[in-house]
């Protein structure tokens, strides 16, 4: 399932959620006020190979 970010217009909160794509999923609302009024935000996907996946380690090296 895709991850969308989301702004709600009640109380201006931004938000993640994991979106079905299966018709009758339910509809998104705010985790902060409950509203249903939310708005999908535009947002550029990672590139590949940008080591921001949570299979791979920080990169970082104990003791640096």
């Amino acid at each position: 399932m895709p991850i969308f970010e989301f702004r709600c217009q009640a109380c201006g909160e931004s938000f993640e959620e994991l979106v079905g794509v299966v018709a009758g999923n339910g509809e998104t609302v705010c985790p902060h006020c409950g509203s249903a009024d939310v708005r999908k935000k535009i947002s550029v996907p990672a590139p590949a190979g940008s080591g921001r996946s949570s299979s791979m380690g920080s990169g970082c090296a104990p003791g640096g």
